[in-house]
């Protein structure tokens, strides 16, 4: 059985936390193993992003880096601990209003697009506006632009079986980016691309981030991306610890 641990009281947050962009506390993460054992994959993690800052969490495979990822963005429960973003506490959230807060406030890029392949690639960008209840005509002339900025602007109308991978991808980050998020969380975001467009979607990505002044947490395997966020941490027996505490 997993051991249940209380979650913190908000008073327990310092100031500090307070003006940061996403905190976690005492984050714990179980699981029942095929065997009836537990597997321990986060043990009291914390984490503090400013608006702006990048972070890069590395670590071996199967350490539960996507995990942690999922935790931040509300995707999945942890065992104990909480998440705030801004000033809400995600687990204190209703079901609505955690579905709200992640349209809204958080943008997610996967190694995996998930582009809805029946639509063009205006279309899906267009859709964390329209669920928003952002009008048609002007989320289609955000997304229109922010296409643009990503070198799409005339493949606008093609569905994702005519666009490469590489374009693809560069969709999805549009598609994370289009209502300006507070939090952006990206997971092997270039894993499934080659070298030179893997790079073309970092700075895309970075830049973004930063003039909007969006937190990112980039979990990567990459070593030049991750030497290119603000700090790298490694995730490492469920604890987060520097990145020079154990090579990558």
């Amino acid at each position: 059985m997993i051991e249940e641990r209380a979650h913190a009281e908000v008073d327990v947050w310092s100031p500090e936390r307070s003006l940061a962009a996403v905190s976690a506390r005492a984050l714990f993460k179980q699981y029942v193993g095929g065997d009836g054992g537990v597997i321990h994959v986060l043990e009291g993690v914390d984490l503090d992003l400013s608006p702006g800052e990048a972070v890069a969490v590395i670590g071996e495979s199967g350490t539960g880096k996507s995990t942690l990822l999922h935790i931040l963005g509300g995707l999945d429960r942890p065992s104990a601990g909480e998440v705030r973003v801004g000033e809400d506490l995600l687990w204190r959230l209703s079901d609505e209003a955690l579905t709200r807060l992640r349209n809204q406030r958080l943008g997610f890029v996967f190694q995996f697009h998930h582009l809805l392949r029946e639509f063009t690639a205006v279309e899906n960008v267009m859709m964390p506006l329209l669920l928003a209840g952002v009008g048609w005509a002007s989320a289609r002339e955000r997304s229109r632009e922010l296409l643009a900025r990503v070198g799409l602007e005339r493949r606008l109308e093609h569905k994702p079986g005519q666009l490469s991978g590489g374009e693809q991808q560069r969709v999805a980050v549009a598609r994370a980016l289009v209502a300006r998020p507070v939090v952006v969380l990206a997971d092997e975001p270039s894993g499934n691309l080659d070298p030179e467009t893997g790079e073309c979607l970092h700075d895309i990505l970075l830049e973004a981030c930063r003039e909007r002044s969006a937190a990112m947490v980039l979990v990567t395997h990459n070593r030049e991306l991750a030497a290119r966020a603000d700090r790298v941490l490694r995730l490492e027996a469920g604890q987060l610890l520097p990145a020079h505490a154990a090579p990558l």
